[in-house]
């Protein structure tokens, strides 16, 4: 199927962006997907979590919202996969048009708002699939009727025995109020509660935005580690709009990902870092399109590091390339695990704020 792939990715390209995304989606969930058969060199394998992974590099949350093209997914070489965000309820989301590619600068902006077939068919896609990567469920709140003290530990209790890991996101900028959650004093009392409701839950993440001040995120980091769950990811996507930024769609609203992002996410992973001591899992995302990126992101203090944008922009191949890179770099550094390459330079990486 590799060679179909080659020639999609520039039709898709051509199209709306939505329209397009949807399509792959289709086209996944048919078999048309390219297929990795390479085995990975042990260096890269890492456990984290409780969870072993074949390879550090996972896809975020966003591609594939409602867990149906996971079987694709699975089989292109990602060491894991994240689907999601799931609520509650179905919802609509945002109004079109609601996501932009911007070529010029390798980034995307969306403003889709949580768009799903809501948690019971999200439920029984993760069911249907033998997991032979770890996949993460990641779940969030409806836009109306919202109770994150309740709707947090319900969705928890339906997706904890069909996954390997949930991801609280309480961090896109397209979901009134959502970003508040992030508060000391909301996220302790919502992980208190998912706690309460499943003791023995699988690992639980919880993903920030870049745009939390160092302090919000430090303090953040404190709760994470008091509530006794297994990490953070760094970061989702920005408000912000870098003065670098080319494209004509640089003005849209919403939550800006892709290669702008790299700098603060990866800084925010490295303060991150510096903060937990080693007391919590890391996973980094935001910008990553390249081994290099990859590599940086781990030097910072990531565990695990996701791609979204680039994926979307390179397609598969963007995988092997990564992880071909990261090989090279653990047998430079004369290492046995890439492991061994965690934190290395996040003192300095942290200055990039």
């Amino acid at each position: 199927m590799a060679p179909l792939t080659a020639l999609a990715l520039p039709l898709l390209r051509r199209m709306e962006a939505e329209r397009a995304h949807k399509l792959a989606i289709l086209a996944m969930r048919l078999g048309f997907a390219a297929e990795n058969q390479k085995v990975d060199p042990a260096r890269l394998a890492t456990k984290v979590a409780g969870l072993t992974f074949k390879n550090p590099i996972g896809l975020a949350a966003g591609f594939d919202k409602d867990a149906v093209a996971l079987r694709s997914l699975m089989r292109m070489g990602f060491g894991f996969v994240e689907a999601g965000t799931v609520t509650p309820r179905p919802q609509a989301g945002n109004p079109q048009p609601r996501l932009f590619r911007l070529t010029e600068d390798e980034a995307i902006i969306n403003r889709m708002g949580f768009n799903n077939k809501g948690i019971k068919p999200f439920e029984r896609q993760l069911a249907r699939h033998r997991r032979i990567v770890p996949v993460g469920a990641n779940i969030g709140v409806n836009k109306e009727g919202a109770d994150p003290e309740r709707d947090y530990p319900d969705l928890l209790q339906k997706v904890a025995p069909v996954c390997d890991y949930v991801v609280v996101n309480v961090s896109s900028p397209n979901t009134p109020g959502l970003r508040d959650l992030q508060s000391e004093e909301r996220i302790a009392a919502i992980l208190a509660a998912m706690r309460a409701a499943v003791p023995d839950a699988p690992p639980i993440f919880v993903k920030l935005a870049p745009d939390l001040s160092v302090e919000g995120m430090e303090a953040v980091v404190e709760v994470a580690v008091n509530a006794g769950i297994a990490g953070l990811i760094l970061t989702n996507t920005t408000l912000a709009r870098p003065d670098s930024l080319r494209s004509p769609n640089a003005a849209e609203t919403g939550g800006l990902s892709g290669r702008p992002l790299f700098t603060r996410s990866t800084a925010m992973l490295a303060r991150a870092s510096l903060a937990a001591k080693g007391r919590l899992a890391l996973i980094g995302v935001g910008g990553v399109s390249s081994g290099a990126d990859a590599l940086a992101k781990i030097h910072a203090g990531a565990d695990l590091v996701q791609v979204y944008s680039a994926f979307i922009y390179q397609g598969p191949k963007l995988i092997a390339r990564i992880k071909a890179d990261l090989d090279k770099a653990v047998k430079s550094a004369g290492v046995k695990s890439i492991a061994e390459l965690k934190g290395i330079s996040a003192d300095a990486l942290a200055k990039g704020i």
